[in-house]
């Protein structure tokens, strides 16, 4: 008897193997059962009201441990009465939307982009104005070309928001891309069952990239601290043009992030989630990235030329390091909490693969420990630096911190 892969089979594994990946749950059938039996009540919820197929996902006897799978008509009867015997999982308050788990998008079809229609919201010219200079600092529209950002502009539309407004919340389906452009906004994740305050926005900065990019839940719930506004884009805009362009970055910058020492502790996956949120900046011979004293909103991993880390202390400059290609810096002050503790500058061109602050918080957990680590170096190396070791002790000036450890 020859089988018949079914079709989508390949797909749902794929995208149950990151969810796992991101949940990392302790009990791995439990997760499994919840997870398809989850997806199994929205299919229904889907074919009530009237859309979708429910050949693409599996009953929930397929994930309970010991269930058989069977090909004849009176054995798959037998196996909706088991199914009965189960007790439905509690619907989630919070769905807006039925399941998108089915859905697929290529890339690399450039037939389908023609296919699609294009959606554009009508703006005022105090409206676009303003649209631009929210989105002037997003790095996901970073490495958008004039025409695509102008699509992403014209696709754009204006939400008005209150204080205690859930705007995503976690375990949803993904409907669109937030970009700040005023106002305060709180994440909260679960954490061990407790929803906990991880994070927070204030006035700028954009969310809600991940669900879209990867076809999965809400992986955290953003409320509402202060009344603001936001600019959202829709889900097949977003994938349509966002997802196109990381899919090209992915296969340009995917061998070199796998170089980075820092990014070693990463899996695949997660490796690639931190492709999806890089920019890339190119800097001129001289060029100031980052300025002692400043706030800190970026992390960056050089990616050609050389940058000079220089500190300045009671009007003097002193070079304390160099980072070339693969190395980071910019880290130190986005683990402190605290201004940035010297300037960075560009030797020669330079090009930097640039992460924003929330993008690190969400996404480098795994390294900063290994970032931790060198803290306690910085203060040893910068009083050697001074001539004076950690104790007060008088000793020679001249060691050079490495440029793997860098200060900023």
């Amino acid at each position: 008897m020859s089988v018949e892969i079914p079709a989508g089979l390949e797909d749902l594994l794929v995208r149950f193997t990151v969810e796992v990946l991101r949940n990392q749950p302790r009990d791995l059938l439990d997760f499994a059962v919840r997870y398809f039996q989850r997806l199994n009540q929205n299919q229904n919820q889907n074919q009530n009201r009237g859309g979708g197929s429910s050949e693409s996902l599996p009953s929930p006897a397929a994930a309970r441990p010991g269930a058989v799978v069977s090909f004849t008509e009176s054995d798959a009867e037998r196996s909706g009465e088991e199914d009965e015997e189960l007790v439905a999982p509690v619907a989630n308050r919070f769905t807006r939307r039925v399941s998108v788990s089915a859905e697929t998008y290529n890339p690399d079809d450039e037939d389908e982009e023609l296919r699609e229609p294009r959606i554009v919201h009508p703006k005022t010219d105090e409206q676009r104005q303003r649209l631009q200079e929210a989105c002037k600092h997003i790095l996901l529209f970073k490495n958008l070309d004039a025409e695509q950002m102008s699509q992403v502009l014209d696709a754009m539309f204006e939400r008005r928001v209150e204080v205690g407004e859930h705007i995503i919340k976690q375990d949803d389906d993904g409907d669109n891309f937030y970009v700040i452009e005023r106002g305060t906004f709180s994440i909260y994740m679960k954490v061990d069952g407790l929803e906990r305050l991880v994070g927070t926005y204030n006035n700028r900065g954009s969310f809600g990239e991940l669900a879209l990019m990867y076809n999965t839940q809400r992986a955290a719930t953003i409320i509402t601290t202060s009344a603001g506004a936001l600019w959202c884009l829709d889900r097949m805009t977003f994938r349509r043009i966002i997802v196109r362009n990381n899919a090209k970055k992915r296969k340009l910058y995917e061998a070199f992030i796998e170089s980075v020492p820092l990014l070693e502790s990463l899996q695949s996956v997660e490796r690639m989630k931190v492709v999806d949120v890089l920019g890339c900046q190119t800097y001129s011979d001289g060029e100031r990235i980052i300025t002692q004293g400043d706030g800190a909103d970026c992390f960056y991993i050089v990616e050609s030329g050389q940058v000079r880390i220089v500190l300045s202390k009671k009007g003097a400059e002193t070079e304390i390091a160099v980072c070339s290609s693969g190395q980071y810096f910019g880290e130190l002050a986005l683990i402190t909490n605290k201004p940035r503790a010297a300037s960075a500058y560009a030797v020669g061109t330079v090009k930097c693969l640039v992460m924003d602050v929330q993008a690190f918080e969400r996404l480098l957990g795994p390294c900063k420990d290994i970032m931790k680590r060198n803290i306690a170096n910085y203060e040893e190396q910068l009083a050697r630096l001074f001539e004076r070791d950690v104790n007060g002790h008088t000793e020679a000036a001249g060691l050079r911190p490495s440029t793997s450890d860098v200060l900023c």
